[in-house]
């Protein structure tokens, strides 16, 4: 399988999902079929955010032709099934977590992304019953070591608290442009995941220039040890922070720009999708 060109050591740019009727004779050539949309998108991106394991279970299978179809250095992340996450006692999860955990995530080897756990905006953040919760989250499946990220969006989440259970459980915290969400720059993890969720139907690539290159400043900050100072945080920026790998993905707003929003902050990041 041939490589795509990475845009930096440790920096991967996506989109979420590959099946998106308004991409089709936009993003993907006309009468591109179906079949070879994530192939095609796989080579023009970094990594993709699956969405659909959110909401179905998958069987090994399937996780092993999406590896199979993509670049050798291409990257899944993927959403952890709402049925361990949607409920009123986190601590109770655990046959939920091991069920999406064992569903044969594993097929994707080293393609394996961050797995993020999606919480209800309704959900409050309870430190007791949290910690149960990530104390349940895995550290390994068949060998390869997962890496875990916390999308938590009740405005109780902006806590100190809530950081030190994330720093001790070495969870990642969603960063997000979205007003309708907290938006928590500070690190709580050896890598960065940020969900960019604001962009524009009337921008050629859904956010304006002056925009993406902040974006990429952002993103070259994290990915060289450094941590950006214009974005929201409980705590003060550290002038000096250990490298982070960096996950980034367009995701909602005007979906239709998703992957020229991915695009450009890639073109600018040096990418080079493969002949």
């Amino acid at each position: 399988m041939k490589k795509s060109a990475s845009s930096a050591p440790g920096i991967r740019v996506g989109i979420g999902g590959w099946t998106y009727a308004p991409w089709r004779d936009n993003f993907y050539p006309a009468k591109l079929p179906q079949s070879q949309e994530l192939g095609y998108a796989s080579r023009q991106l970094s990594a993709i955010e699956v969405n659909g394991t959110y909401y179905s279970s998958f069987k090994p299978p399937t996780f092993a032709k999406w590896r199979d179809e993509t670049p050798d250095d291409f990257v899944f992340s993927l959403k952890a099934s709402r049925f361990s996450t949607n409920r009123r006692v986190l601590a109770e999860a655990g046959e939920s977590i091991k069920r999406f955990v064992d569903s044969g995530i594993s097929e994707l080897g080293h393609k394996l992304g961050p797995i993020v756990w999606q919480f209800m905006p309704t959900k409050m953040f309870d430190a007791e019953d949290f910690e149960a919760f990530l104390a349940l989250l895995p550290t390994t499946v068949d060998g390869l070591k997962l890496r875990h990220v916390l999308d938590v969006r009740h405005p109780s989440f902006m806590s100190p608290n809530y950081l030190k259970l994330a720093r001790k459980y070495q969870c990642a915290t969603v960063f997000t442009d979205s007003p309708d969400f907290p938006s928590l720059a500070d690190l709580t993890s050896d890598f960065v995941y940020a969900r960019l969720m604001c962009s524009e139907a009337k921008l050629k690539s859904g956010y304006a220039p002056k925009a993406l290159d902040a974006w990429t400043a952002a993103t070259q900050s994290w990915g060289q040890g450094r941590e950006p100072e214009n974005l929201p945080r409980l705590e003060p920026a550290k002038a000096k922070v250990p490298p982070r790998d960096v996950f980034v993905f367009f995701i909602n707003g005007a979906k239709e720009k998703a992957p020229a929003a991915a695009m450009a902050l890639l073109q600018r990041l040096g990418f080079k999708p493969p002949e």
